[in-house]
């Protein structure tokens, strides 16, 4: 038994075991309310070349590298994602190769101290691990496979393991001091040879089998530079060599002599090779073999070459995969020919891969696309998850958007992959090739055809049309003077309903969500400066756009016309009134905290950070940067009231949380500061801890956003995600991320939350543990704080590693909350206290039904009397009809038999008289248990059986008395309330009239109707003293 504390009269707490060991405790820095769920948006995010493998004789599986994990692709299934491999490796892998139905993959940290290896996997599971060597301190940068040897090059040694039993089979090491690169193939002629490529120049062939460096290779020059790139081509003993310079050579590797010499132009080194061996491509009509593709990291076009007759450039892909800038990756890590197949594969640093298809009628030398899976190619700069009823009911909180760096709009598909896709911003490509930017050296030109990076979004979906809104091609983003569609057009169809800001740019964009594409509008603010705030009303008809100087525009969404300005445009005339109103009522300028706002009046000084409209469109919100928060009327214009903190804050964003009404705005002081948007109040200030720790001194909130509930608000702090309970005001989660954490979004289900990291191109999405499990809601001090700061960050991984086993995860952490829940015994209904009015734990449809039940039986009622079955035509007689006149005998003789057994039983029961259960406890009632032995009879039957029984309750004796008194001791006992009045509503709808001519059945219901009104007083006080006290809360600064 527990025992008190001899000092606080507690009760000491028994640690918990499992199996006769203490249980564990939760990991330090580990979220307690979320829970790494899966990373979006990776396709092949790193420099690590794909593998391709062909699957029998009908498709191929491409592998991707997007940190550590491996993704495998379909091609027949039009690169449908087939496997994720687990569980994922240490470190980063640095290389990869598939050999059969295996992928082979090498990990690696960037110290000489980081951990090494090589696994095997099949299927998406790890399956065996290869030797490791002694003292490993380097990691492998590329494989070769050859026959039964898998040759891994690092950077100054190869290590080679049988492929068959995955035993190191020897370390190679040359004699010169130049490292190698990640450059090396088998050349298909020569058994158990490999050749590999030094930072110098040369090409080095080695046997693998014995070990010995055979013969170098020297490039024609030492201006040559390092070896690139290295690939067999299909005639035998030649190879073709790439170097640092930009040349390309064809070389005969047995006479040491070069074929055929080419140089790509602006000297970009190429880094990938691949061979046409289908035996086509080649010549005027494409019909001979000798077509060659080269790609560069530094550039995003694929050259294709004809190797006939000295060697040509044939064709340019332009713009395969985006061009490397300043602000995000580009080029292409590798392409490759798929074996006897006319299909190109080509993965980019710009987190693509696609396949290639040479089937253009008349015959062209450059592919079309065929497949392609992509992701955001720059870090992501907002998130926004769609509202509800965003694709139907079953499918509310399943779609992402995102905006990037790299100028596009993704919408991702929590549920298929292969749903997500770019939003649409018009034929990009085509117009670069009129303008000649696909070809042209400034590449900056062919970005500028994109809108800027989106840094707002808003959605509302109530007037979205589908795939079928305003049919038709309509020009893009263009003002509301452009090409107008019909409004009874528009208007049964849908309109646009997204609408975006973006990185310094003077307009805002429309998209259509349903049709995947840019839409036709761009708002242009009424000042002529960059917007920096949007909004749409919850109907879907009008978008809200602040500009940096303060200026807030409305434009109808289905229109595209201007309707309203913040505050309201004064005309000559108002203008005019105004000034004299200021001089006759002696009003003061905003600045000096006048009180009274006229038409014209309110503007805001400063940029508009944050715009909302409430439910019924007729409260618009806004917030300066400067620290003050405007109400304005929709309708008029007028501002209506002002919330000013410009001494003590400012502001940096703002989110509106359309069901509570309640606005959260983030402050310049590391504070978020909640708004009651009805009553004009700050009703709470939630800071990270009081006082600060100071691994947060400094840092400004980057994003927030409102739990679907309006319960939590999550906030990010640099790394940190911070959320706090808001009816609690306290801080009851925190963890932390890899890198800074840019933007985070909830699900309108709370299923998820979306977080998107500095540095990554993918989507982070954590599990929501308190729909499935119990979370505490204990509040964070300072010490825990501090801990979660200096501790490990957490991440969710591409597999969803580690989610599976949450829910068991969760079981063996020991919670303190939950240990004082353990320790309290369990309380019974009847156990509580006797001030709560509660409610029975009969299912509803018993009382209800009990209320209706001559509606039931009316319904049930057979519209006509059953009819005899048809008789069988006369011709065809049958066994019943042979026998039809003694069986009809002896039906006679039983019915006469049953009919008089039926009046023996009534006519005995008239006699002895009517003694059922329900009849018995009602007269045998004498004190209060008889009381509750009888009311849980009643409660045990059934609707129809209830209703029979109170019907035949006879006027003589004191029945009906007792039955009233027995219901107003239940409502006296504050007990099964929705019960004993279905049960009195059944008794007055019968026996109404005998209630009237009674005197003591009238005095017994009119001490009942006073019962009733006492405990609906006693409610009413209640019901009053709560909504005081929510009030109370709701103003209070916590």
């Amino acid at each position: 038994m527990q025992k008190d504390d001899a000092e606080g009269g507690r009760l000491v707490k028994r640690q918990k075991l499992v199996n006769g060991a203490a249980k564990g405790r939760s990991v330090p820095g580990a979220s307690r309310v979320f829970a790494p769920y899966r990373t979006v948006g990776l396709v092949s995010p790193t420099a690590v070349p794909f593998t391709s493998v062909p699957l029998g004789k009908t498709t191929f599986q491409l592998t991707t590298s997007v940190g550590r994990s491996l993704q495998t692709y379909d091609l027949r299934k039009g690169l449908n994602l087939v496997f994720i491999t687990r569980p994922q490796t240490p470190e980063t892998i640095t290389a990869s190769a598939a050999r059969k139905d295996k992928v082979f993959a090498a990990w690696g940290g960037d110290t000489v101290k980081s951990q090494r290896g090589v696994w095997v996997f099949k299927r998406g599971r790890r399956e065996a691990e290869l030797e490791s060597p002694p003292s490993w301190t380097e990691n492998v940068q590329s494989f070769c496979v050859l026959g039964s040897w898998m040759v891994g090059v690092c950077q100054s040694q190869m290590l080679v393991w049988n492929s068959e039993t995955y035993a190191l089979y020897t370390i190679l090491k040359g004699i010169s001091p130049v490292p190698f690169t990640a450059c090396i193939a088998n050349v298909p002629t020569l058994l158990n040879k490999v050749l590999v490529g030094r930072q110098d120049g040369s090409a080095e062939l080695w046997n693998v089998s014995s070990g010995k460096l055979i013969y170098t290779i020297l490039p024609p020059s030492t201006s040559f530079g390092a070896v690139t790139a290295i690939e067999p081509t299909p005639a035998l003993s030649l190879v073709a060599l790439a170097y640092e310079n930009g040349q390309l050579r064809i070389h005969d590797v047995r006479t040491d002599q070069t074929v055929i010499q080419l140089s790509t132009p602006a000297a970009l080194a190429v880094t990938s090779i691949s061979f046409r061996t289908d035996g086509m491509g080649a010549g005027d009509d494409g019909r001979i073999p000798g077509v060659m593709a080269t790609s560069s990291v530094h550039s995003g076009d694929v050259t294709l070459w004809d190797l006939n007759e000295g060697g040509k450039k044939a064709g340019v892909l332009r713009a395969a995969h985006a061009q490397p800038t300043t602000s995000s990756p580009g080029g292409v890590s590798r392409v490759e020919f798929l074996s006897g197949q006319a299909v190109l594969v080509s993965s980019g640093l710009d987190n693509s891969l696609k396949t290639w298809i040479f089937d253009e009628t008349p015959f062209s030398p450059v592919p079309r696309i065929l497949h392609s899976r992509s992701g955001h190619g720059a870090p992501i700069t907002k998130l926004h998850f769609l509202p509800f009823a965003s694709d139907g009911s079953d499918d509310t909180g399943k779609w992402l958007i995102s905006g990037s760096k790299d100028r596009s709009l993704w919408g991702w598909s929590l549920r298929r992959d292969g749903q997500s896709t770019e939003l649409s911003q018009g034929a990009v490509q085509s117009k670069a090739k009129k303008q000649g930017l696909l070809s042209g050296s400034n590449r900056d030109s062919l970005e500028a055809l994109k809108c800027p990076p989106v840094v707002a979004v808003a959605c509302s979906l109530n007037r979205d049309g589908g795939i079928g809104a305003v049919p038709g091609k309509h020009p893009i983003w263009q003002g509301a003077k452009g090409k107008q569609v019909s409004a009874e057009v528009s208007g049964t169809t849908g309109w646009e309903s997204v609408i975006t800001a973006h990185e310094n740019d003077k307009k805002a964009r429309t998209w259509f969500w349903g049709r995947k594409r840019a839409g036709r509008w761009a708002f242009q603010t009424g000042d002529g400066d960059n917007v920096t705030a949007v909004a749409m009303s919850p109907c879907g008809t009008f978008g809200l756009i602040g500009s940096e100087k303060g200026a807030i525009d409305v434009f109808n969404m289905q229109s595209g016309i201007h309707r309203q300005r913040f505050p309201a445009r004064l005309t000559p005339l108002q203008a005019k009134q105004l000034k004299l109103d200021v001089e006759k009522h002696g009003l003061v300028e905003e600045d000096d905290g006048k009180k009274k706002f006229l038409r014209g009046q309110g503007r805001h000084a400063s940029a508009v950070v944050g715009l909302a409209i409430d439910n019924l469109n007729k409260t618009v919100m806004s917030a300066g940067a400067d620290g003050k928060v405007k109400f304005w009327d929709f309708r008029s214009g007028l501002l209506i009231h002002e919330i000013n903190w410009t001494v003590s804050t400012g502001i940096t964003s703002m989110r509106f949380h359309r069901s509570s009404n309640l606005a959260a705005l983030a402050c310049s002081d590391g504070a978020v500061r909640v708004v009651d948007v009805t009553t004009f109040r700050l009703i709470r200030e939630l800071f990270p801890s009081r006082p600060a720790i100071p691994e947060l001194n400094g840092l400004t909130i980057n994003d927030m956003a409102f739990s679907f509930d309006g319960h939590w608000i999550a906030a990010s702090i640099g790394s940190l995600v911070l959320l706090w309970d808001l009816p609690a005001g306290h801080l009851i989660d925190a963890f932390k991320t890899r890198t800074e954490c840019t933007s985070l979004a909830f699900s309108p289900t709370g299923e998820f939350l979306a977080t998107a990291t500095a540095g990554s191109v993918g989507v982070d999405v954590w599990s929501n543990r308190s729909l499935f499990m119990h979370v505490p809601a204990r509040r964070l001090g300072e010490k825990e704080l501090s801990q979660i700061v200096a501790g490990d960050t957490q991440a969710p991984t591409s597999s969803g590693e580690g989610g599976e086993s949450l829910v068991a995860a969760q079981a063996e952490i020991e919670d303190d909350d939950a240990d004082l829940v353990n320790g309290l015994p369990e309380i019974e209904l009847d156990e509580l206290s006797s001030n709560l009015l509660s409610l029975s734990l009969v299912p509803r449809s018993r009382w209800q039904n009990l209320l209706h039940m001559d509606l039931i039986r009316q319904r049930n009622k057979p519209v006509e009397p059953p009819k005899k079955p048809e008789k069988a035509p006369f011709f065809l007689p049958s066994a019943q009809d042979r026998q039809s006149d003694s069986n009809a005998l002896l039906l006679q003789e039983a019915d006469a038999m049953t009919m008089e057994q039926e009046r023996s039983r009534i006519s005995r029961l008239h006699a002895q008289g009517i003694k059922s259960t329900f009849g018995e406890l009602l007269r045998n009632i004498h004190d209060e248990q008889d009381y509750a032995r009888f009311l849980a009879h009643l409660q045990s039957l059934s609707p129809a059986a209830a209703d029979i029984e109170i019907r035949t309750m006879t006027v003589e004796g004191r029945d009906m008395v007792t039955f009233v008194q027995s219901l107003t001791w239940l409502l006296q006992q504050k007990r099964d309330f929705e019960l004993g009045q279905a049960w009195m509503a059944v008794f007055l709808r019968v026996h109404g009239d005998i209630v009237l001519g009674s005197e003591a059945l009238r005095d017994a219901v009119a001490e009942w109707s006073r019962a009733l009104q006492a405990e609906r007083r006693r409610v009413q006080r209640l019901a009053d003293y709560c909504s005081g006290l929510v009030g109370y809360m709701r103003a209070a600064r916590v």
